[in-house]
């Protein structure tokens, strides 16, 4: 089973609103920066997944500001899973800067079938990661639905690209730190964060992080799945393109480069995303 852990889709009516959409919001717009962007449907998606031999997708939205907007795309979310369930699992985006309203915002998308929060952008949507007691509410109502949380990190050196941002491995140790029970989802390996489970006190601290390959091919060599697999385990990564950003046959061939022997590439490409979701 292959499972694309890391995906974006949104209404075919967002497209054509580019100028709306970066007046209204300062993900999409620094996500977003020029005219006429990529934005994948669930058709869309659906088509490249069969196309690619892809059994199974996590689709999200982005680190919506607007909550008109996160309202409008999770509802778009919630319609593609009730259609496609065997195929499609969605996670819900909100602000924990909204307070009540992200609380209410998922609990109305667990109602609707979603099955988790992401992606969050710590730095367009104007939260402090780090913050206990601004993390607090939605952390807990993320344990107490079973959600994951994924949380789009970065490097603190290396090339910009659009969307970097800030949140590295010191600040997204930190935000872990502070709810070590909850199942926490770095995306873009972690800006790093794998690293740094060489020091003694990180593994506890760590042990319900994941790592995604999203995009995987922009930031790393090849080697990058071997060298965390090694690290911290091939159990807690999991294959993501960032589609469509990456297409799915270039991740996948990245996996099979690896020098990871089966058990982990299977492991890796699907088999620790359906433990995780129990699909």
């Amino acid at each position: 089973m292959i499972v694309d852990s890391h995906c974006h889709i949104f209404p075919s009516s967002f497209a054509p609103r580019h100028a709306e959409l970066t007046a209204l919001d300062a993900t999409y717009a620094t996500l977003f920066p020029k005219p006429g962007p990529k934005l994948a449907t669930a058709e869309g998606l659906l088509a490249d997944l069969q196309r690619d031999g892809i059994d199974h997708a996590i689709v999200m939205g982005m680190g919506w500001c607007n909550q008109g907007l996160a309202s409008e795309a999770n509802d778009y979310l919630i319609a593609a899973v009730a259609q496609h369930p065997a195929t499609l699992t969605g996670f819900c985006s909100v602000n924990p800067a909204w307070g009540v309203a992200a609380i209410k915002e998922m609990e109305r998308c667990a109602q609707s079938g979603l099955r988790g929060v992401g992606e969050l952008h710590p730095d367009t949507q104007a939260f402090d990661i780090t913050s206990k007691e601004l993390m607090q509410p939605l952390m807990t109502a993320a344990q107490d639905l079973g959600w994951p949380v994924v949380v789009h990190t970065s490097e603190p050196v290396g090339h910009i690209y659009p969307g970097k941002g800030h949140t590295t491995p010191e600040k997204a140790y930190r935000f872990i730190e502070n709810f070590p029970e909850n199942t926490i989802i770095c995306a873009h390996w972690g800006g790093g964060l794998p690293f740094y489970s060489l020091m003694p006190e990180a593994p506890q601290v760590l042990k319900n992080v994941y790592y995604d390959s999203a995009a995987s091919p922009f930031l790393y060599r090849t080697q990058i799945f071997e060298t965390v697999a090694r690290l911290v385990g091939p159990e807690k990564i999991l294959f993501g393109t960032d589609y469509p950003l990456i297409g799915h046959r270039r991740l996948i061939q990245q996996v099979q480069d690896s020098g990871l022997d089966g058990s982990a590439q299977e492991a890796i490409l699907g088999g620790n995303a359906a433990r995780l979701l129990g699909l």
